[in-house]
């Protein structure tokens, strides 16, 4: 496989470092919010946020000021957004089924999808106002059905953000609270005074709020490890142009300062050309301070000879984000299997997907697209199995092959529980304590 890096971001070990010291930061805080509840969710905020209300949870006239704050505008389009996120959501719950077979004459299995019964939502915001996270978290929540829906975001500019506040509101939040960072993922997930604990936690969020989840699994369920966002651009010279590669990598890198944003290509033109275009866009992007300190350490640039090598690399990368801009979308469509979306052609771009089309945006990173998709309103319900046997000859029957199969593995009280069962509804004598001696009389 010819594969070139034009370039290449920080070295594996530099940020295997990183990682290290934000899971002793991670490790420390959760012990001191399990130990000290409120008085230590409340110094972590005025330490990060500079924010100390009398009270983390705002009260519906608190959020009717916040929501009056947005114009007509501002608030349709919210709405419209959320209405795209739930409409798919709805779509997706509706192809998740009870189902209850009869599998052998008298025997009855099946399953039953059931709601997590309490669910906290992180929408970050610290750096910039993610009111979409709300819809992706809060409003797929709802139409799971989930019955409590506790949701967490931080101040933005030492106050609450107003669209953020109105898509967690609109979405079907129960209760919202103003923290951000490890205080309001481990305040929901380990509780304190004023803060009952919840099943799950849910959302994306910076380094320490992914790892936070992380180190929570366990305690509670997660939906999947978000950390810093990732991009990919796939591209060659029939459907993108350099224009339209750097715009989709810097549109994520301004994320923060170590979202990853790759090129892969088999064109060392458009490559070549996509170089020198990030840095042309670089010198006027707005928030380029940030996208800037994020290319330079973890942007990187791949040639390959075939798409079977770009087929091959992408997978290995599994980015969050995969923008396919080729003579073959489709191709990679039915190919690619590590990911966390796919955005498919030139017309579509990932801002789309993070923001209004109606997929959801909390998506895996750091490879977890090799074992996991992304957040949908499936993981917010529990399939459980039931089954129930309503004859005695089936009773008889399965109890018999059971039997033998627990005393194969010498489970003599596992054999018993269904050596009564043969002696109740089969008529067999079957002594107790002696394994499975009906053999012939049960066949």
């Amino acid at each position: 496989m010819a594969t070139e890096y034009l370039k290449r971001g920080k070295p594996a070990a530099d940020r295997a470092e990183d990682d290290a010291k934000t899971r002793a930061v991670v490790e420390a805080t959760l012990k001191d919010i399990e130990a000290r509840g409120d008085t230590a969710v409340r110094a972590l905020s005025e330490k990060f946020d500079n924010y100390a209300p009398a009270s983390y949870r705002l009260t519906q006239q608190e959020i009717d000021a916040l929501i009056a704050q947005l114009s007509d505008r501002e608030l349709a389009d919210i709405r419209f957004a959320q209405q795209q996120v739930e409409n798919f959501a709805r779509a997706q719950r509706a192809s998740m089924t009870d189902i209850e077979v009869e599998t052998l004459p008298g025997v009855i299995l099946g399953h039953k999808n059931i709601p997590v019964q309490s669910v906290g939502c992180y929408v970050p915001g610290g750096k910039f106002p993610m009111v979409a996270s709300a819809h992706m978290s809060v409003a797929t929540a709802k139409v799971a059905g989930v019955p409590r829906i506790v949701a967490c975001t931080p101040p933005f500019g030492g106050k609450p953000n107003p669209g953020v506040i109105a898509a967690m509101h609109l979405g079907g939040a129960h209760e919202i609270y103003v923290l951000g960072g490890i205080q309001a993922v481990g305040a929901m997930a380990i509780g304190t005074e004023t803060i009952d604990p919840v099943h799950m936690l849910v959302g994306p969020g910076n380094a320490f709020v992914a790892e936070a989840k992380r180190q929570l699994f366990g305690r509670v369920g997660i939906d999947l490890f978000a950390g810093p966002t990732e991009t990919m651009v796939i591209a060659d010279d029939t459907a993108a142009d350099a224009e339209l590669c750097a715009t989709d990598l810097l549109g994520q890198a301004e994320h923060g300062y170590n979202s990853p944003a790759v090129l892969l290509t088999n064109s060392r033109k458009l490559a070549e050309d996509t170089l020198a275009e990030i840095e042309r866009l670089l010198a006027i992007l707005p928030t380029a301070g940030t996208a800037r300190v994020s290319w330079e350490d973890y942007g990187e640039v791949i040639v390959c000879d075939t798409y079977d090598e770009m087929l091959a690399v992408a997978d290995d990368i599994a980015s969050e984000h995969v923008q396919v801009m080729t003579d073959r979308d489709d191709w990679f469509l039915e190919n690619m299997t590590c990911y966390g979306a796919l955005f498919l052609g030139p017309r579509t771009n990932v801002a789309n997907g993070d923001k209004v089309i109606g997929t959801n945006h909390t998506l895996p990173t750091k490879k977890a697209g090799r074992y996991t998709g992304g957040l949908w309103v499936g993981k917010f319900l529990k399939t459980h199995s039931y089954q129930k046997i309503l004859t005695d000859e089936a009773a008889a029957m399965v109890g018999a092959y059971g039997s033998r199969l627990c005393m194969l593995e010498g489970f003599v009280g596992h054999a018993e529980q269904c050596n009564i069962r043969v002696r109740r509804y089969g008529g067999v004598n079957v002594p107790y304590g002696e394994g499975a001696p009906y053999r012939e009389a049960a066949e």
